[in-house]
């Protein structure tokens, strides 16, 4: 099969197609015809060297696909060959093929085309246990979620609104982002290229502040969002884009009985992950198959230019999702 090799640490320019030996599944996991991949930023944090995959992951990126059954382990009940699914994979994801866990395989919503079907996992199992479970949000709450042009911030968005917030803030840059963030259902959408976010939570809020926060920036944002964050805030750290914060006041953290929590979910187990998806299918996919949650794609590239997509996820012109379209000879 063909895949994606990161041939050393660097730019996009290291990802550079390669043949593989097709994968054979395990006694509970599935092989499946990859038809489309999700790139994420934890692939291009990988590809620099930064991210190392789990002990016994593949090497290739890639954490989310869709795609068609093609084989089965001796021990997997719910599947069956040629069922159109979408798995959370530890890696390998940019391949032709690629066998995942059946516990964190799910079927693919029939309203969704494969390539909408490979931006689900990763991001909206990451979005699911973030914004919702580690960051407690309910309904009629207020949240702020940083980089609300990206995957993340599309998805985070459109859950939010659709399961009862209050009033959605999202941090953009530039008009196009913050038109697009708008449409997608944020109350304000707030260019951080002109405006500051903390200013403008608080003019909304009339200087109440936001109830849950996402972030996936850090760096100083770390104290502006102790500013911005309402009295029992939430923070939750999913990514550090512009590194550490250096310098931090904790004297908010006391003052408005702050929570400040991070988390990732590659390394979690099978069975988090597995409880992570039945949750999610519960409570969220009666609204992507109803159509008022749909992962927003912004551009698709064949595998052998993941290279390119990694160039595009860089530049921070995405609006939404970018996946990788693998075809199949025959």
């Amino acid at each position: 099969m063909t895949a994606i090799d990161i041939t050393q640490p660097g730019g996009p320019q290291v990802l550079q197609a390669a043949t593989h030996a097709t994968p054979q599944p395990g006694p509970r996991e599935v092989l499946i015809q990859v038809h489309a991949a999700g790139v994420n930023g934890p692939d291009l944090l990988q590809r620099k060297g930064l991210y190392d995959p789990p002990a016994g992951a593949p090497d290739i990126p890639g954490l989310e696909i869709a795609g068609k059954v093609v084989a089965l382990g001796a021990q997997v009940k719910g599947f069956a060959l040629g069922d159109a699914v979408i798995a959370l994979v530890q890696g390998g994801g940019y391949a032709e093929y690629a066998v995942a866990d059946e516990r964190t395989t799910a079927h693919l919503p029939d309203n969704l085309s494969m390539v909408e079907g490979a931006a689900l996992p990763e991001t909206f199992m990451t979005v699911w246990v973030n914004l919702f479970q580690r960051g407690g949000f309910k309904a009629g709450e207020r949240v702020l979620i940083h980089g609300g042009a990206s995957g993340i911030g599309t998805t985070a968005t459109q859950l939010a609104k659709a399961l009862g917030a209050a009033q959605v803030f999202t941090t953009v840059n530039g008009p196009g982002q913050q038109a697009a963030s708008l449409a997608l259902g944020a109350d304000v959408a707030i260019d951080y290229s002109r405006e500051d976010f903390v200013e403008q939570v608080l003019l909304h809020t009339e200087g109440r502040g936001v109830d849950v926060i996402v972030d996936i920036i850090a760096g100083d944002y770390v104290a502006r969002n102790f500013k911005a964050a309402a009295m029992d805030g939430r923070i939750v750290q999913i990514g550090v884009i512009k590194g550490p914060a250096t310098e931090l006041d904790l004297f908010p953290m006391l003052t408005k009985r702050l929570t400040h929590i991070g988390s990732t979910l590659r390394a979690r187990s099978a069975d988090d992950k597995a409880a992570i998806l039945a949750e999610l299918q519960a409570k969220a996919w009666p609204h992507v198959r109803s159509g008022a949650v749909k992962p927003l794609i912004h551009a698709t590239f064949p595998l052998a230019a993941a290279s390119q997509a990694h160039a595009l996820m860089e530049s921070g012109r995405h609006v939404g999702k970018v996946v990788l379209n693998v075809a199949h000879k025959g």
